[in-house]
This record gives structure tokens, C-alpha cells and sequence, in this order.
């Protein structure tokens, strides 16, 4: 080799090594092992502390120190994560209620105290304008509960606030190409159900039409997170992430997450709940993966995912196709629509519109259930209708898809079955799980509110709003306290079930109560 190509050769750098893990890992991919001795170990009482933590130092080094320390006879889990971790402080506002109040003051007062803003050296997703948070154990920006409190924020007055919502959804769409179900990097891998585009309605109606356009993108978006790889469907692939190809070549969505893994937030519960799944022959990644899926739902949990009502171990979240789902796309389409029409570039409007019908009809086929008469969950592996009669069943009618005769009937079971003393029950199994029989639920009273109304039951729809407004009043002058759920069957009686207790606080609860109170 001459000298002219040595010279040559030691002048080029050499290459920059650019790391390939993501910039965001959740934190039981961060610490592993650490992690799952502190969750198993159950070092705090609820599973979401530890997951909620933020690390003094970087991941590396406290593996490192952990597995030096762990050895010591004298050493202590807890306070090894008391040295290296930030722990979360309790929630405490030194608020105390006026149950003196009507119920309406004392929501006004707690907006204030619900808001919170983005902080550094903190545990979740920044993002860039206030926010409300549900109360309670959950200290993020959710996704789906945020649209119902955002209800509740048009009559308090608070229309700044809900400019500063949809645009920091807008800026978890942009960050990292769909909402998450919180802003916290373990809740990166799954969603919630998509009412983006019905806050963009509602913002709508503060500030004009333009708003349309200026989250079109965002829209456009979130569709393509849902729709991702329905091109690729055909008979020998029927389904990928969140898209299933039907036998009439339809396509429709199902809820998903990405990780076959434990919930970090839940990651004890998960575990051991696995352990119960391997006599119903359901491997542990896949059990995770449909309890995953059941929490990008909303609703985690209820029976309704379950093969056997009574097992939450026979759980097949990703095995069904959703009526509320599949109802919230059809309402994005047709929002693309109307904002592609009211854009600069209005081609794909009618496209949309199109796809939209052509949800509908699919929806129609597949949904109805001529039999119940009702609107039910389907089975894409079994090919038939699932056995669980739940509020689902009321999306067609909250969004005018269902015929007067299939309206008719949906109000028949709402009477006979699902309206009890104090509002309606989420579904009318009791599994124990707090989607089902005995709860009530704040946003499930909204639309079934909303859907009776669209089709002239509006008997039926104040009696329920009398009921409801009435448990909210007489729980709240009991302990001071706007609860996440009720139990409206037994009104003397708390609502229970869950992975944790109930919650007060609490943002949709409130948001509801409101609207409600201000609507016909």
C-alpha cells in the first residue's frame, strides 16, 4: 500500500455509534430485573408507585450498584429504592369539602386542584399546556376520560382549558405518532378508544370551523395509528395490530397492544394472574397481551372480554371486534371528511365519507344480533356473536347509525335490563369485575343519555338523568366526595371490583354532573 493511501486512510474519522434503544423505555425494560424483585416483592402496596418513579441516576449505574448491593446481608429493597429513586408523595390537596354545597359549587372549586401542568425531572411524558387529571391514583393526562371532563369544562366557563387538552393530544400525536393511553412511557405501547375527533367537535364550537383544519393532520394521524397494515390483509394474514379482515372481506378494528408482556403498572397482578391462565391452556404472553388490550379499552375489566364470564383467566380481548370501537373510526371518518372539506386540499373528503358507509354497513352486519336484538360484540375467531350484553350496544344510537326498529329495541333492554335506581349498569353480568353489574359509570350515562335522545326516547333519557344526578347528590353529601364509578343497583352501597379501591375526585364524574346539569 503506497503512503499517498495510508495518509488517505487515517484521515477518515471513524464512524459516530449512535445508540439504537429508544429514547423512552418503560421502566421495566429500564431496571429488569430491580424492577421485577420491587413489584414481586411487593415493596409498595400498589403496583403503579414503583412504575411511577423517576431515577436519581442513570439506569446503568443503579443495575450496577443493585447487583452489588443485593448480596449484603443487611441490605433492604426498600431503602435501596428510597436512595436512587424519587419516590411519588401522596396526593394531598389540604382540601376538605363543604358538603353544605351543592354539588355543582364544590366541582367548580376542584377544577383548580384537578390541573396540573408538566414538571421536570418527573416520571411522565412532558407536554406543553395544562391539564385535567381524573383524581384519585391517576396523576396523568388520560386519554378517553379527558373528552367527558372536557363536557363538564364548557359549562364552568374553562374553554382555555380545553384549547390546552386538545392541543397537548395534539402534541402526543406529533411526539410519538398516536395518543397514548396516559403520558406515561409504559402506556406507549397501546391507546385508549379515539374520541380525538369529537374534542375537535367540541372545540369546534368554541372557536369556528377552522379547527377542523388545524388538527386535521393530527386526525389523519391517529386514523392511520388504528388503520396501520389493513393493505396487508388478506385470507392468510386476517389480522395485524389493530385491523381484522371479516369473511365478506370487511374491514374492522379490535383494541391491541404491542407488548406480550406484564403491565409495569400492574406488573404483580399480571404476573400472578398468568400463573392462574395456564390450566385454561392460555400462554402467559398472550394472557398480557389481552389484558393489555382490554385496558386500551377503557374498559379493564369486564366480562365482556371473557370466554368464560366467570374467569378473567379466559380473557380474548384481541379475539373480538368492538361495537364502540368500530362506532368512534366511523365518527373520525366522517370528521376527516368534514375537515378535508372545509381544508385547502378537500379531494379526500368524499373518500372518507365513503369509508365511513362502508364501516356502517359492515357494522350492521356484523354488530346487530337479530336474535338479542341487540348490538353485540363479535367473535372474529368464532365467527358469531359474543354472549355479554353490555352498554357498547349503545354507541349505534349515540352515533345515529342504528335504524328506528334497531333503536326501538336497544330501548326496550335499556328499560327492561340495564336502567336501575340510580343510572344505568355497564353490563348486565355480574363478574365482579367494576365494568360489569352492579357499576355505573359516568361517561356510559352520557351516551346512553344521548343515544336515547337521538331517537326521541326522551322519557327514558330523563328518567335516567333524574337517577343519576340524584346518586351523584346523595353520595356526595355523604362523604364530600364525586366518585369514578357508583354501584346503581344497590345505592346504599359502595361500587367495588377493580385492581385498586374506588376513586374520588374525579374528572369525568364531574364533567358529567355538569353537562348534565346544564343540558336538557
Amino acid at each position: 500500500m503506497n503512503i499517498e493511501k495510508q495518509n488517505e486512510m487515517r484521515s477518515i474519522e471513524p464512524p459516530q455509534i449512535y445508540s439504537v434503544v429508544p429514547a423512552i423505555l418503560p421502566p421495566d425494560q429500564l431496571f429488569g430485573p430491580l424492577f421485577h424483585d420491587v413489584q414481586m416483592k411487593q415493596v409498595f402496596p400498589d403496583s403503579i408507585t414503583f412504575a411511577d418513579c423517576y431515577p436519581k441516576r442513570s439506569p446503568e449505574e443503579i443495575l450496577s450498584l443493585y447487583e452489588i448491593e443485593k448480596h449484603k446481608e443487611a441490605f433492604s429493597l426498600f431503602d435501596f429504592v428510597s436512595a436512587y429513586f424519587q419516590i411519588p408523595e401522596p396526593i394531598t390537596t389540604n382540601y376538605s369539602s363543604n358538603q353544605l354545597l351543592p354539588a355543582t359549587e364544590h366541582i367548580n372549586l376542584l377544577w383548580p386542584l384537578l390541573t396540573r401542568e408538566s414538571q421536570p425531572d418527573c416520571s411522565m411524558l412532558p407536554v406543553p399546556k395544562s391539564y385535567v387529571v381524573p383524581g384519585g391514583r391517576f396523576r396523568g393526562l388520560y386519554y378517553w376520560d379527558s373528552y367527558f371532563t372536557m363536557l363538564g369544562l364548557l359549562p364552568a366557563g374553562k374553554d382555555g382549558l380545553i384549547r390546552d387538552m386538545v392541543h397537548n393530544f395534539a402534541y402526543l400525536i406529533d411526539t410519538y405518532g398516536h395518543i397514548p393511553n396516559a403520558n406515561r412511557s409504559y402506556y406507549l405501547t397501546r391507546s385508549q378508544p379515539p374520541f380525538l375527533a369529537l374534542m375537535v367537535r367540541l372545540l369546534a364550537k368554541i372557536d369556528g370551523p377552522e379547527v377542523y383544519a388545524t388538527y386535521l393532520p393530527h386526525m389523519q394521524k391517529e386514523y392511520n395509528y388504528w388503520m396501520d397494515g389493513y393493505f396487508r390483509l388478506s385470507d392468510r394474514e386476517t389480522s395485524f395490530r389493530r385491523v381484522v379482515i371479516l369473511p365478506d372481506g370487511s374491514i374492522l378494528n379490535r383494541y391491541w397492544d404491542d407488548l406480550p408482556a406484564p403491565r409495569p403498572e400492574s406488573y404483580h397482578e399480571d404476573v400472578e394472574m398468568a400463573n392462574y391462565s395456564a390450566p385454561f391452556g392460555v400462554e402467559p404472553g398472550t394472557f398480557y397481551r389481552h389484558i393489555r388490550a382490554a385496558c386500551e379499552s377503557g374498559w379493564d375489566f369486564s366480562c365482556r372480554w371473557f370466554k368464560d364470564v366467570d374467569h378473567m383467566e379466559t380473557i380474548h380481548t384481541t379475539d373480538i371486534i368492538p361495537v364502540d370501537l368500530n362506532c368512534l373510526l366511523y365518527e373520525l371518518e366522517l370528521t376527516l371528511s368534514e375537515a378535508y372539506n372545509q381544508s385547502s386540499f378537500s379531494d379526500p373528503s368524499a373518500y372518507f365519507l365513503q369509508k365511513a358507509e362502508k364501516r356502517k354497513k359492515a357494522m350492521i352486519k356484523y354488530f346487530w344480533n337479530d336474535e338479542k336484538k341487540f348490538f353485540m360484540d363479535y367473535d372474529s375467531v368464532l365467527n358469531k356473536s359474543t354472549t355479554v350484553m353490555s352498554l357498547a350496544g349503545i354507541y349505534p344510537l349515540f352515533f345515529k347509525m342504528a335504524t328506528n326498529e334497531q333503536a326501538h329495541h336497544v330501548h326496550d333492554h335499556i328499560i327492561k335490563s340495564f336502567l336501575k335506581k340510580g343510572g344505568v349498569v355497564s353490563s348486565l353480568y355480574k363478574s365482579g369485575q367494576q365494568w360489569d353489574t352492579p357499576n355505573g359509570w359516568a361517561p356510559l350515562q352520557y351516551l346512553t343519555y344521548e343515544g336515547l335522545r337521538n331517537y326521541n326516547f326522551l322519557d327514558t333519557a330523563a328518567e335516567l338523568k333524574t337517577r343519576w344526578i340524584a346518586l351523584n347528590d346523595k353520595v356526595f353529601k355523604e362523604t364530600g366526595k364525586m366518585m369514578e364509578k357508583y354501584n346503581v343497583v344497590d345505592i346504599d352501597l359502595p361500587a367495588g371490583g377493580g385492581e385498586y379501591p374506588n376513586q374520588d375526585g374525579f374528572g369525568w364524574t364531574n364533567g358529567i354532573y355538569l353537562w348534565m346539569i346544564n343540558n336538557p
